[in-house]
C-alpha cells in the first residue's frame, strides 16, 4: 500500500510539472508576436498635394530665388516609427516660382517669366527632354539618408540631412535637406558675368506628407505566424 501510494504522489507532481511547464511558451509567444507586430515594417504612398521640393538657387552676392516642386509619385517605408526607405519622383516641369527678386513684367530682361523659362532650358534642367527628377533611398543611419538622385537622366548618390519624422495613424510627416551640385547633373550654365557667380550648389528642403496603403494596413492587421 506505501509503494501505491508513494507512486500515486510522484505521477501526479510530474503531470503537475509537465502543464506548468506547457503554459511557459505560450506566455513568451504572445509577448514576441506583439513586438514583431509592433516592428512590422509599413509602405506609406505620398500625397502629391500635401507635398512639395523647396528649392534656392543663389547669384553669390547678389541675390537668391527660391521656388517649389511637386512630386509625382513617390513612397516611403518605416518600421518601428523610424524612416527606412522611399522612393520619390518630381515634376521638373511643375516650377513655381515663390521669391519677388525679378523685374517687373514687361521688362527687357530679369522678369519672372524669363527665369522659369531659362530654368526650364537646356541651359539649366532641359526638362524637354528630362521631365522627372527622383531620389530613390540606399541607407538610412539615424536621421540621414543616403540615396540616389537622378537629375537630366545622371545619377550620383546624394545625401538627406536633418531628417525630422512624425507618424500617426493617418500616415507620416517627414521633412529634409539635400544639396547637390548641379554642374555634375550637366545643369552647368554659368553666369557671363564677371562680378555674379552663379552658385553650383542647390539646396533642396523636402517636405512631403503620406499615407498608409492598403497593403501596408493588411500587412499590420494579419496574425503573426507562430
Amino acid at each position: 500500500m506505501n509503494k501505491t501510494f508513494l507512486f500515486g504522489i510522484l505521477a501526479g507532481s510530474i503531470l503537475l510539472a509537465s502543464c506548468g511547464t506547457g503554459e511557459t511558451p505560450a506566455t513568451e509567444g504572445t509577448a514576441t508576436d506583439s513586438t514583431a507586430t509592433a516592428a512590422a515594417p509599413a509602405t506609406h504612398h505620398i500625397l502629391a498635394d500635401q507635398s512639395a521640393v523647396n528649392w534656392t538657387g543663389t547669384m553669390l552676392g547678389v541675390k537668391s530665388h527660391t521656388g517649389t516642386l511637386n512630386f509625382t509619385d513617390g513612397h516611403v517605408t518605416t518600421a518601428g516609427g523610424q524612416l527606412t526607405g522611399g522612393k520619390f519622383t518630381v515634376d521638373m516641369r511643375s516650377y513655381q516660382m515663390t521669391d519677388t527678386n525679378y523685374a517687373a513684367d514687361g521688362s527687357a530682361q530679369g522678369t519672372r517669366a524669363m527665369l522659369m523659362g531659362h530654368l526650364m532650358s537646356p541651359d539649366f534642367f532641359a526638362v524637354d527632354s528630362f521631365p522627372t527628377a527622383s531620389f530613390e533611398i540606399t541607407k538610412v543611419e539615424g536621421n540621414t539618408a543616403t540615396g540616389n538622385l537622378t537629375v537630366r537622366g545622371r545619377t550620383f548618390p546624394e545625401t538627406v540631412k536633418d531628417i525630422v519624422l512624425t507618424q500617426d495613424a493617418n500616415g507620416v510627416s517627414a521633412t529634409g535637406n539635400l544639396t547637390f551640385d548641379r554642374q555634375k547633373y550637366g545643369v552647368s550654365w554659368s553666369s557671363p558675368m564677371k562680378d555674379m557667380v552663379l552658385s553650383n550648389d542647390i539646396v533642396l528642403k523636402v517636405d512631403l506628407k503620406a499615407a498608409p496603403t492598403a497593403t501596408a494596413q493588411a500587412q499590420t492587421a494579419q496574425p503573426a505566424v507562430n
